[in-house]
């Protein structure tokens, strides 16, 4: 009897545990997408796109091994009941999904729809990864090596299958067409083409040359890890066969971070809501609107933030240690709530993802679990003399200031040099503002504490 295959986040064939296990069934299995309202209307364009092209390609491979894919449009539960019964299907697969979405979506349709959820989204699921009084870990380190401790000894992934059975012949929507994403062909044998590259030679280097912004030093995967177009399983079990101490640990070590996110996120659902530290919940920012505005359109007179923001802007992507530098700005310098970053790059990143997102927002804030220390502030201008040190990604992002000598590119207004068109200096004196943001975090820990912590400080 036919079975459905729910497709959600896992766009590719190869290492699909869903998929398999929908074949293992018996009988025809019917590849299905759902465009589901909730979801889009808080997708962007820009990340509907990279999605839509995924699954174009992801319809190519299996009309390649006589399959179809089934497109439809509307409430997930109504959907597949529709389908279920012209199918006349008996089962549902789909891999599980750990944000408070889905697993409230998956919950409520599996109460009256025949749905099987099979693990493949995370190397280890976080219900399987816990301290040895069951609670879960929210340190970093210990998590990475319980982590590593669980990997099964052989981690190769699974092949895709050869062929599919043929199966009902059903009405399918037409995806939207959309411009592809600027730099990001989507579709699993792009991931694939991807992972092959790095490994070829940047893994070598990736512990010294991720974080410089004038290099190619990373794997730029984290697109096609989002949507399932490459899994964790695929790229954990490249870093493990590389050479050790080629740079493969260091990646192995990323990875882990995404999936340490997804832990945090799936035992304190609250951390989408408000800060993980419960001591920072209360700052008081000042979340002025023209300075957001600057910092979104990458004005703020900081030549490496508006470069992070502007290659956002035009990629929708961006360096990681540029997402740091940027951020950093935005919540010490500019005393801006965490949030605000946070919706900003949801909305624009072709890796949006809730948990990492949200992860990597609270770590440079300093309020979330393992996070950076509060009193932490990233300076920019020796951020940027340091990793992007001939000014080469300032240049290619802030075309204004391409002609300025590199001694002078971090901070030209310290050069006395003023460039037509962009700003004079940047818009927050930062020498005031580290004390400022000191001042709002201490008084948060003050408040929280009911006055046992420390004096507040005047802001």
């Amino acid at each position: 009897m036919t079975v459905l295959w729910w497709i959600r986040r896992d766009l590719r064939l190869s290492d699909n545990p869903t998929l398999l296990a929908a074949l293992r069934h018996g009988g025809p299995v019917l590849p299905v997408f759902i465009l589901d309202p909730h979801l889009l209307e808080r997708t962007p364009a820009r990340r509907q796109a990279f999605l839509f092209g995924g699954l174009h390609a992801l319809a190519a491979d299996l009309h390649e091994r006589g399959g179809r894919l089934i497109i439809r449009r509307g409430p997930p539960e109504i959907i597949l009941f529709n389908l279920l019964t012209s199918a006349g299907a008996s089962a549902i697969y789909a891999e599980t999904d750990f944000t408070p979405y889905a697993r409230t979506r998956d919950e409520r349709i599996a109460q009256t729809l025949p749905l099987t959820l099979v693990d493949g989204q995370t190397v280890h699921t976080p219900a399987a990864l816990r301290k040895a009084d069951g609670a879960p870990y929210t340190v970093f380190t210990p998590f990475s090596r319980a982590w590593k401790a669980l990997l099964p000894p052989d981690l190769t992934p699974l092949p895709a299958p050869p062929y599919f059975p043929p199966a009902p012949l059903l009405r399918s929507e037409e995806l939207p067409g959309l411009p592809p994403p600027h730099g990001f062909p989507a579709g699993e044998r792009e991931a694939g083409r991807r992972l092959e590259h790095f490994l070829s030679t940047p893994i070598d280097q990736y512990d010294s040359a991720r974080n410089r912004l004038d290099l190619e030093g990373t794997s730029a995967l984290s697109p096609y890890l989002r949507f399932g177009m490459l899994s964790m399983r695929q790229a954990a079990s490249v870093a493990l066969r590389a050479r050790p101490g080629s740079g493969a640990d260091t990646w192995l070590n990323e990875l882990i971070w995404r999936e340490f996110y997804i832990n945090i996120l799936y035992h304190f659902p609250h951390v989408s809501r408000t800060a993980f530290n419960p001591t920072l919940a209360q700052i008081a920012w000042r979340d002025n609107l023209e300075d957001f505005e600057a910092w979104k359109a990458g004005r703020t007179g900081l030549p490496v933030v508006d470069a992070a923001m502007r290659q956002l802007a035009l990629t929708g992507w961006m360096h990681n240690r540029a997402r740091m530098i940027a951020a950093s700005f935005l919540v010490k310098d500019l005393l801006i709530n965490w949030q605000w970053g946070e919706r900003w790059f949801m909305e624009n990143l072709l890796d949006g993802d809730p948990a990492a997102n949200n992860g990597g927002w609270q770590w440079t804030a300093g309020t979330g679990t393992d996070a950076a220390p509060y009193f932490r502030i990233f300076n920019p201008v020796l951020q940027s003399q340091k990793f992007d040190p001939l000014g080469a990604y300032i240049r290619r992002w802030v075309p204004e200031l391409a002609s300025l000598p590199t001694p002078a590119i971090h901070a030209p207004w310290e050069a006395g040099l003023r460039v037509p068109g962009y700003p004079e200096r940047p818009i927050v004196d930062r020498s005031l503002a580290r004390d400022r943001a000191l001042a709002a975090y201490q008084n948060s820990r003050w408040l929280s504490t009911g006055g046992q912590e420390k004096t507040p400080v005047p802001v």
